[in-house]
């Protein structure tokens, strides 16, 4: 959905045509919308793949498509100048577009796309804990695991929302940096003897951190949100073994914020062209 409302934002300064969605997905009038490749008559000057771009190398992340999209099958559509944007490329897929002399940018390597990503993505899980949870943030005792941008920016709203919050990480800077913000910090090798302790814990690393061992030590109506990327840090099977309620949010942005989300690629979109217009 982020990707519809990005090329509306766009289609205001741009001319936007749209591939891989069906027609009752995009409602802009001003956006010239293609069922299939085949069907686009136009060379373009951008190309925006998603957010990841794909899931398995091959084919465009298209789940509004009734038709799959091979990657390489964009190429066709490029004039020589094209640029290519996308989130998530791997080295193959930037070998498809860099092995016809075009231009690859991943603007999730962007900063600014991080920083407020990681509010969409906090304000996202906050939503999450509300609906699923019968009692208020205010006065909950709460584990964020990791303190990377998502981590930093949902401590900061959760400790203003009334929470007591704990930031558990590996390095010993983090840890100091987390008592400076006025949060208890706590070295992730002594996590086990806490974990009883915690109404919430949220996870932000992308490594298993919250295995079998450790989930045997929360509290039995403990919540659990894993923010982190796949694979994910919590062992999921031994959740649903023991009925602990754990949520893996993944893409939240674009789940429960998708207009700010399409927002935040266009900046970082345009904000790429801009570096480019400097160096030339």
């Amino acid at each position: 959905m982020r990707q519809t409302y990005l090329a509306e934002m766009l289609s205001k300064k741009y001319k936007v045509y749209a591939l891989g969605f069906d027609k009752n997905i995009v409602k802009c009038n001003s956006i010239n919308l293609f069922e299939n490749i085949a069907q686009c008559n136009v060379r373009v000057d951008y190309i925006i793949m998603p957010l990841p771009c794909s899931t398995d190398g091959i084919f465009l992340n298209a789940p509004f498509c009734r038709k799959s999209i091979p990657i390489e099958s964009l190429t066709t559509i490029a004039n020589e100048d094209c640029i290519i944007f996308g989130g998530g490329i791997n080295k193959d897929i930037e070998e498809v577009f860099t092995a016809r002399g075009l231009k690859v940018f991943d603007f999730t390597k962007r900063e600014e796309f991080n920083v407020y990503n990681a509010i969409a993505t906090s304000e996202g899980a906050i939503q999450i804990t509300l609906e699923e949870l019968p009692e208020t943030i205010s006065g909950q005792k709460v584990l964020v695991l990791g303190f990377g941008r998502i981590a930093k920016v949902l401590a900061n709203t959760l400790k203003n929302m009334g929470a007591v919050v704990t930031i558990s990480a590996r390095k010993y800077s983090d840890l100091a940096w987390a008592e400076v913000y006025g949060y208890n910090a706590l070295h992730i090798s002594k996590l086990e003897s806490s974990l009883p302790q915690y109404n919430i814990i949220y996870n932000t690393i992308p490594s298993m951190v919250l295995d079998s061992y450790r989930l045997n030590l929360v509290d039995k109506n403990c919540f659990i949100i894993d923010l982190a990327s796949r694979p994910g840090g919590v062992d999921f099977q031994y959740c649903n073994d023991k009925s602990i309620k754990v949520v893996w949010a993944l893409s939240l942005p674009g789940k429960t914020s998708p207009v700010s989300a399409g927002r935040y690629i266009g900046i970082a979109v345009e904000n790429i062209l801009n570096d480019i217009s400097k160096d030339e």
